[in-house]
């Protein structure tokens, strides 16, 4: 696959990489200087293969500066007592040029100088301490499991990063219930005559789809809805024809007039407003409950998120901390509408079109008709994007549906695969990004990136089109 157009982004590196016999010209012949030469050519030998020719050719002009500076520093007194000057320029000159280069690449670069500057000024340290004493200092060994190709980094990964334990989700679920308890039984002693149904906890949390830490919860209040009242008009029908988003028409008002129905308070133009039965929910929860109290009871603290339209708590115990949010929902037959202010913009009476449960439930069946692997490579993809800043605008809804998608043209998803499909599943993404449409599994129509700007869809895709070639960056801080 050829470099998508709107991931061009030009790296130019003046001037050539060093080469090994350049770099280790100025061996001395104590112990000192040959680690430093070794730490050195180590780091040069294997740039290419991490950085590529472009990086290694940055990371050789600032790993030649800094041993350059540690040569000059471990020079006997009166040797070349006067510095030169011209190189010491040249040196940081050249380093200069890493400002043009993209900033990924750059921070690979600082990050690969930050690692090996400790290496060679704890050699010689160690070379200066053993050349004054007999003894050779106890060094603490911390035993990592050497993971050569990238099927064992994933599975590392997934087994020392990714997880959670069971007693973190089931404390958080415990959190998640008895707040989930209060709530309902608040609104139903202040507001007898709303017709809501049985709320219930949802989300990722609860369909074990939740990485890296146990720290967010959904809580679904059902609204009830007299089928006689109220239409549902699909988004294609509306005049914004976006097949996402759906609204929900009063009808009958001839033979069943305004107030016949609870929700006709909620009307807007006609039609029920999302926004207004969040600002009720919001007033009547939020700004009511007696949180302190409640947060006293529960043994943890208990606030509002502010500065959000969405309705969220956060509830902070010890060190974890868990947020919930609480989601109105339309059910009729099949169809399942949530109320989610983020993604509407100005328009108050639209209501977003979830498949989240038949999303959840398809990836499930798949997994368990052939013993596959796709929850776990989604759930690796879920923390990568969940670790990395440039990648936390992805959804574990993005994810699930290029999954979906692979799935109905790619078969083997057994564990011996799970290397090729992750690097499949971020190709996949790539030209989806590339393209700026990835259609639902279950509704070609509906674009899943419409709420990305070009700007998010640029930064997403140049990422992962650098993985491609490097994976293991995705991976750093897990492994």
């Amino acid at each position: 696959m050829g470099c998508p157009l709107i991931f061009t982004k030009i790296f130019c590196v003046t001037g050539t990489v060093p080469t090994m016999e350049g770099t280790v010209q100025k061996r001395g012949k104590s112990r000192r200087e040959d680690g430093i030469a070794t730490a050195v050519d180590f780091l040069l030998a294997n740039a290419r293969l991490v950085l590529g020719v472009g990086g290694a050719a940055v990371l050789g002009i600032a790993t030649l500066a800094v041993k350059r500076l540690i040569d000059r520093a471990a020079r006997p007194p009166g040797e070349d007592e006067k510095p030169d000057q011209k190189s010491i320029s040249e040196t940081w000159e050249e380093l200069s040029l890493t400002g043009a280069s993209p900033k990924l690449l750059k921070r690979g670069l600082e990050n690969s100088v930050n690692k090996s500057l400790p290496a060679v000024i704890k050699i010689e340290k160690e070379d200066c301490s053993a050349s004054s004493t007999a003894e050779v200092p106890k060094l603490e060994i911390r035993r990592v499991p050497l993971c050569v190709t990238l099927q064992e980094k994933l599975l590392h990964y997934y087994q020392s990063h990714v997880t959670l334990s069971e007693s973190d989700v089931a404390q958080a679920k415990q959190k998640a219930l008895d707040i989930c308890m209060e709530i309902q039984a608040f609104l139903r002693s202040k507001q007898p005559e709303m017709p809501l149904g049985e709320m219930s906890l949802g989300g990722s949390l609860f369909d074990d789809l939740q990485v890296v830490s146990a720290d967010h919860a959904c809580l679904l209040v059902p609204l009830l809805i007299e089928e006689k009242f109220w239409y549902f008009v699909p988004g294609e029908e509306t005049i914004l024809n976006t097949p996402q988003f759906w609204m929900v028409r009063r009808t009958n008002l001839e033979y069943f007039g305004r107030g016949s129905s609870y929700w006709d308070k909620f009307i807007v133009g006609g039609y029920l407003s999302s926004n207004a039965v969040n600002e009720a929910l919001h007033k009547l929860v939020m700004g009511s409950m007696n949180w302190p109290a409640l947060g006293s009871m529960l043994d943890c603290t208990i606030r509002q998120v502010m500065g959000s339209q969405e309705l969220k708590l956060e509830i902070q115990q010890e060190q974890s901390q868990l947020f919930i949010d609480m989601l109105p929902i339309i059910r009729f037959e099949e169809t399942v509408l949530t109320s989610q202010p983020e993604n509407k913009g100005n328009f108050e009476n639209l209501w977003c079109r979830s498949f989240y449960t038949d999303e959840a439930t398809k990836l499930r069946d798949l997994d368990a008709s052939d013993s596959g692997l796709r929850l776990c490579c989604l759930k690796i993809l879920k923390a990568v994007c969940k670790d990395q800043p440039s990648l936390r605008r992805v959804t574990g809804g993005h994810l699930v549906n290029v999954i979906l998608h692979l799935s109905d043209t790619e078969s083997d998803w057994s564990e011996a695969a799970l290397a090729d499909r992750f690097l499949q599943v971020i190709t996949e993404v790539t030209g989806y990004l590339e393209q700026g449409f990835l259609p639902s599994y279950f509704n070609s129509a509906v674009n899943l990136l419409s709420e990305l700007s070009a700007e998010e869809i640029d930064e997403i895709g140049y990422t992962f089109y650098c993985a491609l070639s490097n994976p293991d960056m995705l991976l750093q801080r897990g492994v």
